[in-house]
């Protein structure tokens, strides 16, 4: 973190958040995004990125989630206030296209229980896949809320055709300190990703949902 004073990155979470919190403070609640743009980067040549961390706090609360579930992971998602559907609910979309890109429009993320998920090909159709988003697992190991817990502070650096990139990294009902861990974690990481680590980092700016575009470096 040395290419950024701790001073910078500071007054930049605070001018993010004097915006959204008293200037212009909206009725919903905001995500603070670290837009990300490099250089030095052939995406057609050079192997592109693809990793994720998980940040100390929950940096996506508002993350719609649904649970293809057996019988305990359906009442553990209806006791959370989380949608889920069990076999005969998944079944009765008869691998409708039109239905199941709906379904994958709803939602950000699927999760399904270790007895549904060799299923959802042959009870859904591809409709999932091609969206990108078909099911992660949910063992009995763990419990739904704490996997919950774990998607919404989770975040993904990936590299596709053009040089620019977002994640998010926190709330504007969040604290400063909190925000600043989550951000110092998030860019230490991108930077361990890049080839040429900071030579490869071209700007990073701080953005809430509707707010302006903060430049860090």
């Amino acid at each position: 973190m040395s290419k950024i004073p701790v001073e910078e990155l500071q007054e930049g979470i605070q001018s993010v958040l004097k915006y959204s919190n008293e200037t212009k403070k909206r009725n919903f609640l905001e995500t603070i995004e670290l837009q990300i743009g490099l250089k030095g980067y052939d995406t057609r040549k050079d192997k592109r990125f693809n990793g994720s961390i998980r940040l100390p706090t929950i940096v996506r609360p508002g993350m719609r989630v649904c649970v293809f579930g057996d019988v305990d992971h359906c009442e553990e998602a209806e006791a959370l206030g989380v949608d889920s559907m069990n076999t005969e609910q998944m079944k009765s979309l008869n691998k409708d296209k039109k239905l199941v890109k709906n379904l994958a429009a709803k939602y950000h993320m699927f999760l399904a229980s270790p007895t549904i998920i060799k299923q959802v090909p042959r009870l859904m159709g591809p409709g999932l896949n091609k969206a990108g988003k078909f099911p992660l697992l949910l063992t009995h190991d763990e419990t739904l809320e704490d996997k919950l817990v774990e998607l919404k502070s989770t975040v993904k650096f990936q590299l596709k055709k053009v040089l620019g990139l977002g994640v998010a990294i926190g709330t504007v009902d969040q604290d400063m300190v909190d925000i600043f861990e989550n951000l110092n974690l998030a860019i230490n990481f991108l930077v361990g990703m890049l080839k040429k680590h900071w030579q490869n980092v071209k700007t990073l700016h701080l953005k809430s949902t509707m707010g302006k575009p903060v430049r860090i470096y």
